[in-house]
């Protein structure tokens, strides 16, 4: 009988949730005051280095462990497979732009809101899959489903719903998911 070994199989993807699985950690124990330092991005002096910092790093805090989980099993469900289709580079390039993206869209138009979470990311992705047998010429009937299914969920909660989850960062995320499985597939 052959033996049986654990493999590293998505690095990125891998490393993306340990690094949140130590912020959150960290979060917990500095009562919050770390997420609000460097791991959320809320409207603040555009003197501050650490402005543009966390227009990055917002992805990488949580609010706590529902949170966390709730993300990270997502991305752990679907980040390898899209990892091992397009690539470590590729799979980094969309945490980072979705990041900025969303960063940016949240420093601009709600100067009253504090953005952390990996949600952006985590839509991003589930739009990413949906493209994950696309080919030229055609639109897969699975990427209008996802795409009605979860970007409509979010415009209907954006739009009745009053609470702490930013539909529009989930929105964003999954246009730039879209983007990247469409424009990853047509090469």
């Amino acid at each position: 009988m052959k033996k049986l070994k654990i493999t590293f199989n998505s690095p990125v993807i891998l490393g993306f949730v340990f690094i949140t699985l130590v912020v959150l950690v960290v979060n917990i124990l500095t009562l919050g005051k770390s997420n609000e330092l460097l791991f959320m991005t809320y409207h603040s002096s555009l003197k501050n280095p650490l402005t543009y910092l966390r227009l990055f790093t917002h992805v990488l805090g949580h609010s706590g462990w529902g949170h966390y989980i709730g993300n990270a099993s997502y991305i752990l469900l679907l980040g390898p497979m899209l990892e091992e289709k397009y690539g470590s580079k590729h799979i980094i390039q969309t945490i980072l732009i979705t990041a900025l993206v969303t960063g940016i869209v949240n420093y601009v138009l709600f100067w009253n809101v504090a953005l952390c979470g990996a949600s952006g990311v985590v839509f991003a992705f589930i739009i990413m899959t949906s493209f994950t047998k696309f080919h030229s010429g055609e639109i897969p009937l699975t990427f209008i489903l996802v795409a009605f299914v979860f970007i409509g969920q979010q415009v209907y909660e954006g739009l009745l719903m009053h609470d702490n989850i930013s539909n529009l960062s989930h929105i964003l995320g999954g246009l730039i998911g879209a983007v990247a499985g469409f424009r990853l597939n047509k090469k």
